[in-house]
């Protein structure tokens, strides 16, 4: 049913219904060296960021790299609550998904090995950032948790990997706010010069990223 979900986003495109949001703004440069790589991942529909963790847990922004204490990068995806953590997908989801606004979640992974060494059939592409920059990236995926108690968000249940988990998450998921205009969100919170609207599809974003960092 994903094949159905791209569809729809393409027949929006086509008649413009894209576009109304604004283009957050984009952090001042610092003009220090960009040491950090973060790299993005295609996972088909989905992507995702991956941030090596001790650098991540060098912040001190993101409690719940705790959760995954033996990886050595750690992914971040966002997506809606039913569909992203669903093995199988029904024309219900596929629709309810694109056309209302549902709840939020988080997936968190760890891996011991970067993405592109990992999986490479995937596309992967690095990303080069400053300290303020990758400390921006890492306080805008740290908003995104939901801690009702504060300090380190709950999981709600296992994620899609083996070592990983879902979260609840602020924000809502539909047609013109899907995981991957997440992603650039993320990543212009990380001082990268990549606007999130009119992102729907992972193509949408690798397209745009593969421009920002050539």
């Amino acid at each position: 049913m994903r094949w159905l979900f791209v569809s729809l986003v393409w027949i929006f495109c086509a008649v413009g219904l894209i576009g109304c949001a604004e283009t957050p703004p984009l952090p001042p440069a610092d003009g220090g060296a960009r040491t950090h790589a973060v790299r993005v991942i295609d996972r088909g529909w989905h992507t995702a960021i991956v941030v090596p963790r001790p650098e991540l847990a060098a912040t001190g922004l993101l409690p719940e790299a705790g959760d995954f204490p033996d990886a050595a990068f750690i992914e971040f995806g966002w997506g809606d609550r039913v569909y992203y953590p669903a093995k199988t997908t029904t024309l219900g989801m596929t629709l309810s998904a694109a056309f209302t606004a549902t709840p939020a979640v988080m997936h968190v992974a760890g891996h011991s090995r970067a993405p592109d060494e990992a999986h490479p059939g995937s596309e992967v592409i690095r990303v080069a950032l400053t300290d303020s920059g990758f400390r921006g990236l890492v306080r805008a995926i740290a908003g995104e948790f939901q801690r009702p108690g504060g300090g380190r968000a709950v999981s709600v249940s296992r994620g899609l990997f083996p070592d990983s988990l879902f979260y609840d998450a602020h924000g809502t998921f539909h047609l013109f706010n899907t995981c991957n205009t997440w992603t650039a969100r993320m990543l212009r919170a990380g001082g990268v010069d990549l606007s999130p609207v009119g992102v729907v599809t992972a193509n949408d974003l690798m397209t745009r990223l593969r421009a920002a960092t050539g």
